[in-house]
């Protein structure tokens, strides 16, 4: 880095499948730009990304063979990446996350209907996977919870969640084995309350967000409320899996992809493919309860976006758009005001960002 320079804080990483690469780019809040910094050669359909608990190594998984994990070290003061190694992993995965503890990285494969575990090593290397379970009908993410004690994944084909023990690297499923969504749902992705009192879950078929309470203690979900996701009159029909849409439908129909909540837990953001919009929801704290704001357009095909570890940003980036597109976050209304684009690869997909301070 140039002296001159300003130190780098916050870095955002973004998986271009298209390309086979990760663009990096640093958040300038002065300017409220993003500036980039790097493109980093991974390979062909690489997507999902994640990063470790102490945000010193990137993990980005490849989804074209052989299927593997690949690990970088985030280099400190530079958000650089270098690469340390890789994984075998045994299915084509949609999503990967870390446990809490940084040792073992959780995996779930739409395609091969199964989630996994892999063992990090001390270096933060992920390594083969050494537990492949078959879960439901195209498993699309997996996370632990706040305590590490249970995982859950989302079976987006039974319009369920998963519920599994874990402990020593290993998933055995919990009594009951399964949350249930309202069918024809479709979970997708999901996230943890700040608080890890209630789990959010978005339904790509029905682009709503079905709350469930957590008890800590059994690892199981209970069904509070279901709030809608985008705004009355949208002239979207219910969604359905890609490849079970008939030759020649060309009916518009629901495909919501990606789910992020502010660190403060008062505001809920969804993406929504077909429409290429974002949506705006305002959530309780305390009870769970979610209310619909508002909706806006976005980047085409909004795949991936993040919010910034301040809660103050949002990165959005669309599989059919050229850019990325950076939003600040109005704190007491939750409102994305658009401020800048950067330039991004070819089918861009997934955003993490990287507090380096």
């Amino acid at each position: 880095m140039n002296p001159a320079e300003p130190a780098i804080d916050t870095v955002v990483y973004a998986a271009n499948a298209g390309d086979g690469t990760i663009g990096s780019y640093r958040l300038d809040r002065q300017t409220e730009r993003l500036i980039p910094l790097a493109t980093t050669e991974a390979a062909e359909n690489v997507m999902p990304l994640a990063i470790s608990p102490d945000k010193q190594t990137l993990y980005a998984a490849i989804r074209s063979d052989p299927l593997r994990v690949l690990s970088y070290r985030i280099e400190a003061g530079t958000g650089a990446l270098t690469p340390l190694g890789s994984g075998a992993l045994y299915g084509s995965m949609a999503y990967i996350a870390t446990d809490r503890s940084g040792r073992y990285l959780l995996a779930a494969s739409y395609g091969g209907n199964l989630v996994s575990v892999s063992p990090i090593d001390d270096n933060g290397v992920a390594g083969d996977a050494t537990q492949t379970l078959e879960t439901g009908s195209r498993a699309h993410a997996i996370l632990s919870t706040p305590d590490n004690r249970h995982v859950f994944a989302t079976n987006l084909g039974d319009d369920r969640l998963a519920q599994f023990h874990f402990a020593d690297g290993a998933l055995v499923p919990n009594d009951p084995p399964a949350a249930r969504t309202a069918d024809g749902t479709g979970p997708r992705h999901f996230v943890f309350s700040p608080s890890g009192r209630f789990v959010y879950v978005l339904g790509e078929f029905s682009a709503t967000v079905t709350t469930f309470e957590l008890d800590a203690q059994d690892g199981t979900l209970t069904q509070i409320a279901v709030c809608e996701g985008l705004p009355e009159g949208m002239n979207l029909a219910p969604g359905m899996p890609r490849e079970e849409i008939p030759a020649g439908d060309e009916t518009p129909r629901i495909w919501a992809a990606d789910l992020h909540i502010t660190p403060d837990g008062r505001h809920l953001y969804l993406s929504e493919r077909t429409s290429s919009t974002l949506s705006t929801l305002r959530a309780n704290p305390d009870s769970g309860e979610l209310h619909f704001v508002g909706n806006q357009p976005t980047v085409e095909q909004p795949r991936g976006f993040e919010v910034d570890p301040t809660g103050r940003y949002l990165v959005a980036a669309g599989e059919l758009s050229d850019h990325l597109a950076l939003y600040r976050i109005e704190p007491t209304s939750g409102e994305l005001v658009h401020v800048s684009d950067a330039p991004t690869g070819n089918k861009t997909n997934w955003v993490e960002i990287v507090s380096l301070r």
